[in-house]
């Protein structure tokens, strides 16, 4: 059923961005599926460009853009129960730096590190989070088509930084889809 909000969440981030096309705020706006350990995760997200070009060289640069999303975890072995499921929603706010093509097409490195506020804290199959607030810090590659599509797979972290203790951490294979305008 959270699949449902996050598709709900980018279709309306879609139609608010289609009404503003001439004064916009975002760039992009995407949706992300991930697995990890005993846990699923459903995210969409809106991107704004800095607009800057960093280390210019042959067609290519370092660039960056801010990434606001929301998603829902969904954990399979809450409290390392097999089969008790926990649910989380997740807001983030990340700034990312990629390298890529000036033209903005075709294949692209990045890396990030951003804030994530969980509705509760995580304990899902032997991992625990001790705090709401967390850093999620990501690396990933991804092609962008001349239609303006943009797929990438994404290896994602959280982790409280050690703040508090009991910290695991909770990792992510992610998978991207996104649409510039």
């Amino acid at each position: 059923m959270y699949i449902k909000h996050i598709i709900a969440a980018s279709a309306a981030l879609l139609a608010v961005q289609a009404s503003h096309a001439a004064d916009r705020m975002f760039d992009t706006v995407y949706g992300e599926f991930a697995s990890g350990s005993k846990i699923r995760m459903a995210r969409a997200g809106a991107t704004a460009d800095w607009n800057k070009q960093w280390f210019q060289s042959n067609g290519t640069s370092l660039s960056g853009y801010w990434d606001a999303s929301v998603g829902a975890w969904r954990g399979t072995q809450a409290r390392n129960i097999p089969g008790a499921h926990q649910n989380i929603v997740d807001i983030g706010f990340t700034p990312v730096f990629r390298f890529q093509s000036d033209s903005k097409k075709g294949f692209y490195a990045e890396a990030g590190i951003g804030l994530h506020l969980l509705s509760k804290t995580y304990n899902n199959n032997d991992d625990r989070l001790s705090t709401a607030f967390q850093f999620g810090d990501h690396i990933g590659v991804g092609y962008v088509f001349n239609n303006n599509w943009e797929v990438a797979l994404k290896m994602q972290h959280y982790s409280n930084g050690g703040i508090k203790k009991p910290n695991s951490g909770v990792d992510y294979g992610v998978v991207k889809v996104a649409y510039r305008f």
